[in-house]
């Protein structure tokens, strides 16, 4: 049963509905009148739409406080004031100037209950519970347009970063995507085409691979088979540091910079890179396919370079495998950086008599092979890809 008070407040509460709903307009036309003159975002003049649209939210914000201190146990529906907070996030704008706006009206609100006190009899403690009802009231409607606000700003950034998934898909498929294609998802996706790109590719084998913190124009793809990242123009001022950065701690490889109808190739060769440095030809870490560019080459097709060895160090086949492995190195470096022997012995740190003692050996296990340009070329392939073979093998 209701108390002598609870019924007191009713009619009080209905006596102030009445008054109020019968100047609903007067208010409203206030409300908007302090809106546009204070708040600039909400300043169009000439806009009758836009002004319809504002009148319509202030009277629906009045009304549904009427009906809330009318019947306080009346269910009350956020969805109007969701979508507010969601034309605001549509519009671009944060929800300050909707705040502003909502204290600007209940400051109307409030001044007009304070006028209409004393010809309703109002005690000061029932214009005090109006007064806490209206800020409640207030911070319901917040609270709803901020829902509203944060729904779209989510549903937004979802739907960006579907296109830009999608985009790195068209960007890394094979044959590549049309460039007309290309260029509408881009704009769709908010990303400038660059001239240049490269691909980073990243080792997950635990799946684990967090996302680093990254420009907003490199687009990821973390979920891929090989998880990848796509970073325009590479070679730009700042971009090689900005990567060093964002990937400290990662295992990765980072392609070459290529046009963007290549950007699979460039990820396709930072994969095999990340591949030889997982086995140990390459160094751990996050390399750069640029500084490794022969050995990606040499290691292209394993078979084939097993195949030239077999015929380019057979003179080496008979003897034991420490002799072979001293004369490949000395072949090697004799290759690599000249044909003196003062040279090739600093490179490996042993005596000049020792280098031209192993150099006599090879010329009589060689022959005139090694005057042969491409014979030499074709040894230099397969003792890189022996001594990176050893490298791997060695025991960490």
């Amino acid at each position: 049963m209701a108390s002598k008070s609870d019924t007191s407040d009713t009619r009080i509460s209905a006596d102030i509905v009445k008054t109020l709903r019968a100047g609903i307009g007067r208010i409203s036309a206030e409300v908007i009148g302090e809106i546009q003159a204070r708040i600039p975002e909400y300043a169009r003049p000439s806009d009758e739409v836009y002004i319809k649209v504002v009148r319509m939210t202030v009277e629906q914000a009045i009304d549904g406080f009427l009906d809330h201190i009318q019947d306080p146990a009346a269910p009350w529906d956020p969805e109007p004031f969701r979508m507010i907070g969601k034309g605001e996030a549509a519009e671009g704008r944060n929800l300050e100037p909707l705040q502003a706006a909502m204290r600007l009206g209940a400051r109307v609100g409030w001044r007009r209950l304070t006028e209409i006190a004393d010809p309703l009899g109002l005690s000061p403690q029932s214009l005090y519970d109006l007064g806490e009802a209206i800020f409640i009231y207030l911070d319901q409607l917040a609270d709803a347009a901020a829902e509203g606000f944060d729904e779209a700003r989510a549903h937004a950034a979802g739907e960006i970063e579907r296109r830009r998934n999608r985009l790195l898909d068209l960007l890394l498929s094979r044959p590549p995507a049309g460039s007309e294609a290309i260029s509408d998802l881009a704009k769709a996706a908010g990303w400038r085409l660059p001239k240049t790109v490269a691909c980073v590719a990243l080792d997950d084998q635990h799946g684990t691979c967090r996302s680093p913190a990254l420009p907003p124009d490199v687009l990821i793809g973390l979920e891929r088979t090989t998880p990848c990242l796509l970073v325009p123009d590479p070679n730009g001022p700042g971009q090689a540091r900005m990567l060093e950065t964002a990937l400290r701690g990662y295992l990765g490889a980072i392609g070459p910079a290529v046009p963007l109808p290549a950007a699979a190739s460039s990820l396709r060769w930072a994969a095999e890179a990340l591949e030889l440095s997982g086995r140990g030809v390459l160094p751990r870490g996050l390399l750069r396919c640029t500084d490794h560019m022969a050995t990606l080459v040499v290691f292209k097709d394993e078979e084939l370079v097993e195949a030239l060895a077999e015929v380019r160090l057979a003179p080496l086949a008979h003897l034991r495998p420490t002799q072979q492995d001293r004369l490949a190195e000395t072949l090697l470096a004799w290759l690599r950086y000249g044909r003196g022997a003062g040279e090739v012995a600093a490179r490996l740190h042993v005596h000049p008599q020792t280098v031209r003692y192993r150099l006599r050996q090879l010329e009589e296990l060689y022959g005139d092979q090694l005057a042969d340009p491409d014979i030499r070329f074709e040894l230099e392939i397969v003792l890189r890809a022996r001594r990176a073979a050893a490298l791997a093998a060695r025991p960490l």
